[in-house]
């Protein structure tokens, strides 16, 4: 009986020393946090690790990249700002929403659906506090917005905005930092009325002093800095970080960033020092702020239950200034033909990274296509939700390229992409199909302009022809039915995932579907 006696006494104990010990103590949650950063206009060939003839420096980025996995066929859904935010947060191709072309304005209504299944209330649903903190460039309801742009009554709250996306906490802007209104709006309040008309120095990169620093007239808050904005937001979500990694709840840290887009604005500690560009100057400052948000999760002692993920929206702009930086040995677009806007490899094919030190145990490169609409059914496998068939319907799990770097098995059937004018490519394999005549964007041959006399469908095997020059769509007709054929089943059954079909928004079908379904 002593026996017994002592050994429950034992047991009693080792739980109450156990308990001690552990007061105070955080628990590191089962779901990891995941903080999203979404580079402005950042290139492929502007990342170092990325392109080892990148004539910018970026260690911070390169930290994240030296420790996880690093894709390198990975692309936007689009070649421009706001579809690329749709697909990532709905795991679904934007020309499925009811912007068929183009980017909207920063007095647009909200474009994502209020029964439309977000990555935050997905989050949300399985225990995450959730925020976005940055540009967010998808619309909301500006109170008193029926009336015309000047008749925006700021001093009453939005509606439809990122907090009834699923997101608990919203501050940042509606369009890009050169679209007017610049009104901050913290959760669904301006944080200030417009006082003042700002305008940046609107010339061209073929202009004489030209240095990026462009936005367009229009009203601006009392609390609202160009030149401060990017500083600014980055402190907010450090913050957040900060403030969230004590609780019990696993956080979702979704930050849009304004930058490198225009206003190319790089701050005075990094004036001049690139070498070689403003807009070079401006990488080195992302770059910059990329590490303190890296910093700030080290110091909460949660990187290791932490997903980084860091990528951009689309390639870079042209308003780059590419001329001086080719004629300085830097290609933002790495080898890829192309810029912004484009069909063309360099206006969708991205950085990027993702570091999970808990889980991806070492550095390792995955070159099979990935799209960045992947990662809402990769964050719905880690956070165990199950989703419906009208949830993500674009979307794959990247888990196994993830965690393994033996994984060759390949997860996409074929990967959808779109330019600003509403035109469509197509890649399957080493092929890639381009259902227009030029670039579709902004490069030559530009829609409408350069297309005359040209053949109205390009084909290009990207390993044999990765700058897209040799246009083989005569040569292989079976390769342009087979992809021609899987677009339109992606477009008509309204998904590309396995699952019921679903429907598209708005008119059906719109302009530029039409020779692709008949």
């Amino acid at each position: 009986m002593k026996t017994k006696h002592f050994i429950l006494l034992l047991i009693f104990t080792s739980v109450v020393v156990f308990a001690i010990l552990s007061f105070g103590k955080k628990v590191t949650p089962s779901k990891p946090n995941i903080v999203f950063i979404l580079a402005d206009d950042l290139g492929y060939g502007d990342i170092t690790s990325l392109n080892k003839n990148s004539k910018i420096p970026t260690p911070n980025i390169d930290e994240i990249a030296n420790s996880g996995v690093i894709f390198t066929d990975a692309h936007s859904s689009s070649a421009v700002c706001t579809p690329t935010r749709y697909g990532i947060l709905t795991g679904r191709y934007n020309w499925r929403s009811k912007q068929k072309r183009g980017v909207l304005g920063g007095y647009s209504k909200a474009l994502i659906s209020d029964d439309r299944t977000t990555m935050a209330h997905m989050l949300k649903k399985q225990g995450y506090t959730t925020a976005a903190i940055g540009k967010w460039h998808l619309g909301w309801d500006w109170n008193n917005i029926e009336k015309g742009n000047d008749s925006v009554d700021y001093s009453k709250p939005i509606f439809n905005g990122p907090t009834a996306r699923g997101f608990d906490y919203f501050y940042g802007f509606n369009g890009s930092l050169d679209m007017p209104p610049y009104v901050y709006v913290e959760n669904d309040m301006p944080t200030s009325i417009p006082n003042h008309e700002t305008v940046g120095n609107n010339k061209n990169p073929s202009q004489e002093g030209y240095n990026g620093a462009l936005w367009r007239k229009g009203p601006t808050g009392s609390d609202f800095n160009h030149q401060e904005c990017l500083p600014n937001l980055t402190s907010r979500i450090v913050k957040y970080i900060e403030e969230k990694a004590p609780g019990k709840q696993p956080y979702f840290a979704y930050y849009p960033m304004p930058a490198p887009h225009t206003p190319i604005l790089p701050s005075k500690e990094f004036e001049g020092k690139s070498g070689l560009n403003s807009y070079a100057d401006f990488v080195m400052m992302v770059d910059h702020e990329v590490g303190k948000i890296v910093e700030a999760i080290r110091r909460t002692g949660e990187e290791d239950n932490t997903i980084i993920v860091l990528t951009s929206d689309n390639g870079c702009s042209p308003l780059a200034d590419f001329n001086t930086l080719l004629s300085k040995g830097h290609n933002p677009s790495f080898v890829f033909r192309g810029h912004k806007a484009d069909l063309f490899e360099g206006g969708h094919r991205i950085p990027c990274i993702v570091k999970w030190p808990a889980v991806i145990k070492e550095k390792h490169e995955v070159s099979q296509t990935i799209c960045l609409t992947d990662f809402m059914a990769t964050f719905a496998k880690i956070a165990g939700y199950r989703l419906a068939d009208n949830e993500a319907e674009d979307s794959y799990n990247l888990l196994p390229v993830l965690t393994n770097p033996g994984n060759k098995k390949i997860i996409r059937e074929a990967t959808v992409g779109h330019s600003i004018n509403g035109s469509f490519t197509i890649l399957k394999d080493d092929w890639k199909l381009l259902l227009a005549p030029g670039s579709g964007g902004w490069s030559f041959p530009r829609p409408g302009k350069d297309t005359m006399g040209l053949p109205p469908i390009q084909l290009y095997n990207l390993k044999s022809d990765i700058d897209e020059k040799n246009n083989v769509y005569k040569e292989h007709p079976k390769v342009v039915k087979e992809l021609k054929s899987l677009l339109k089943k992606y477009i008509v059954e309204g998904r590309s995932t396995p699952g019921r079909p679903q429907k598209n928004d708005g008119k059906y079908p719109w302009p530029q579907i039409q020779d692709i379904i008949n």
